[in-house]
């Protein structure tokens, strides 16, 4: 179980339609994928996308920060010492969450592997399929509306519809011709991308609610530094509302729960910078009765992979966002999850199930 080798590829993959948020629109996937090699012959794989807006990383940075900083730590460890190794690569450098996370993952599917399980049945096993929702980027209502109601026929019942440009009436008109074009039993959650200011947030959520949309919960509405905003927020509407960009860490997280900032997390691998320290943030809002989602940023099927076995081994991740390998052009991998519509499931494989790239 000794690593031997660790190695690095770019991708770069076409969207079918550009993904427009508050922060950011984007066109093309990019990812650093990881390979880790074990002196058993086991190999395990990872993916780190650049998300400058959130995480701050890029291509360029991820992949010096794995081959210059993370590889000469790790290569010649002993993965049957797990924490160990995860200690060294949590401490080798601060924040550059989206490298540690490709390792991670990585590491991850080796030691699945090795136990002879899938990896959300040796992190825990909650459950063997979910559901994901599909994003609706934001556009102009009447572009979105025909968008959702594509997607609805295209098998989701859940749609995640990306609000936060524009003035506060832009977003109750998108969300209008949205609930008009779909059925009400389809389920909508509003993400704002820290598009709103409290006060903003405050007033929108109060006539989206008086105006009875269907909407069962608004994530990160205000800026992600703007821990009292959020819980302004949270404590002046009814609707609940979703930490994201707010929590990279479980200090982060601690912060928000004891001051009762937001009533769920969105855990995402790439700002945990992998399972490892996820694992920390799930089981701290376990611990408070909070309901969490995993989400992921634009990356392929290999990164999530990864996050899906993540949010099938805890009982309260309820909530999941990975719809982002069913918006690009073509797969990169071999294996991993399966799509059937909006139902996501699991092969028997052990680890990842990846099989190879492509």
């Amino acid at each position: 179980m000794i690593i031997q080798q660790i190695n690095t590829t770019k991708k770069a993959v076409p969207l079918v339609k550009p993904f427009k948020t508050a922060l950011r629109t984007v066109t093309v996937a990019e990812a650093i994928y990881v390979e880790i090699t074990l002196d058993n012959g086991l190999k395990g794989y990872g993916e780190a996308p650049p998300t400058h807006v959130v995480t701050g990383d890029s291509v360029a940075s991820i992949q010096f920060a794995i081959e210059e900083v993370f590889a000469p730590q790790l290569i010649g460890q002993d993965l049957r010492y797990s924490d160990h190794v995860f200690h060294l690569l949590h401490n080798a450098m601060v924040r550059n969450t989206s490298a540690k996370a490709a390792l991670d993952m990585a590491l991850y599917d080796l030691l699945a592997q090795a136990a002879n399980m899938p990896l959300y049945q040796f992190l825990g096993g909650a459950r063997q399929e979910l559901k994901t929702d599909f994003t609706v980027s934001v556009n102009e209502p009447a572009e979105m509306a025909a968008d959702a109601q594509r997607y609805v026929e295209s098998g989701f019942d859940v749609l995640k519809i990306k609000v936060g440009i524009g003035s506060p009436e832009d977003d109750i008109r998108r969300i209008q011709a949205i609930r008009q074009a779909v059925t009400d039993d389809v389920v909508l959650r509003l993400d704002a991308n820290q598009g709103w200011s409290a006060k903003d947030a405050v007033r929108i959520i109060g006539r989206m609610e008086d105006l009875d949309l269907g909407i069962e919960f608004i994530e990160q509405p205000v800026p992600a530094h703007d821990i009292d905003g959020l819980a302004y927020v949270t404590n002046h509407t009814l609707l609940p509302i979703m930490a994201d960009e707010s929590v990279f860490s479980l200090y982060d997280a601690r912060r928000i729960i004891e001051g009762r900032a937001a009533d769920m997390f969105n855990i995402k691998l790439m700002k945990a910078g992998g399972i490892y320290e996820a694992l920390k943030i799930n089981a701290l809002a376990q611990s408070y009765d909070m309901t969490c989602m995993v989400g992921s940023m634009i990356e392929t099927k290999l990164g999530v992979t990864a996050a899906a076995h993540f949010a099938a081994s805890q009982s309260n991740i309820l909530y999941y966002d990975f719809d982002a390998p069913l918006m690009l052009n073509e797969e990169t991998i071999e294996g991993g999850i399966q799509y059937d519509g909006s139902r996501i499931t699991f092969t028997d494989a052990r680890g990842l199930g990846i099989g190879g790239m492509k």
